[in-house]
């Protein structure tokens, strides 16, 4: 995943604690079991991370093991789930064919252009009955209805997202997987603020859905900063987790 690789290398370090830290990374692995089936003994965490949310993947019965293209962040995530972690592409994994009984992919598609890729390659590995599990339309999940969001609104457009839910539903269609139902869970700690709404926008982490001119950016910056409370974190996102059955 050379797309993302070399960001994620310099964010291992610190990457937890901007992030929700442990309950965004509990409440993901919890809803992940709920949409794994009662007999699956095998589950593989694709883009893994720093193994925060692996390693509370567990349950009696069911083994975990995680995978991530960057090494900084198998070096946290190794200390956390050891001897259960290796280095890989997403898209080509080092595994037999029908060899897992479930794949999860958390806050994944969305970051990458070739999530057809990813969905094809889940759907080699799991035997007939498996599932694969992941986070789609994570940009709309972030628009929590508050008065940051009334002003972004306009500007939002799933249009290039590459995590849409109908498009990996498409994606899974075509390799065998079939939708299934699925959850939703809290990204504990990732309520926005109107400062840092404007950082990010001027930072450039909007790219994937606002593509205003320099004018239109300024008229949004000055909408945000005219807000009140300015560091009140608005609600938490609920992020939603897509499930698909292998056939067979």
């Amino acid at each position: 995943m050379a797309e993302t690789l070399l960001d994620y290398e310099a964010e291992a370090a610190h990457y937890d604690r901007t992030r929700g830290g442990v309950p965004r990374a509990a409440a993901a692995a919890e809803a992940v079991l709920r949409l794994v089936p009662p007999g699956a003994r095998t589950l593989l965490d694709l883009a893994c991370g720093t193994g925060l949310v692996t390693e509370r993947l567990a349950r009696p019965g069911l083994r975990v093991h995680g995978a991530d293209a960057a090494h900084a962040m198998l070096r946290v995530a190794a200390a956390r789930v050891p001897d259960r972690v290796v280095r890989a592409d997403a898209r080509r994994l080092p595994l037999p064919d029908a060899s897992l009984d479930a794949v999860c992919a958390v806050w994944l598609l969305h970051l990458v252009p070739f999530t057809a890729e990813i969905v094809a390659e889940a759907a080699r590995v799991l035997a007939p009955g498996g599932v694969l599990i992941a986070t789609v339309d994570k940009d709309a999940a972030h628009d929590v209805g508050s008065d940051i969001d009334a002003i972004l609104r306009p500007h939002r457009s799933a249009v290039t997202a590459s995590d849409r839910a109908d498009l990996i539903a498409r994606h899974a269609a075509a390799h065998g997987l079939e939708p299934a139902s699925g959850t939703h869970f809290t990204g504990h700690g990732q309520g926005s603020t109107p400062r840092d709404a404007v950082r990010k926008l001027r930072a450039g982490y909007f790219a994937s859905w606002f593509d205003g001119d320099a004018p239109t950016t300024a008229a949004v910056v000055a909408a945000l900063t005219a807000l009140p409370d300015q560091d009140r974190p608005r609600d938490d996102p609920r992020y939603r987790l897509a499930r698909f059955v292998r056939r067979g």
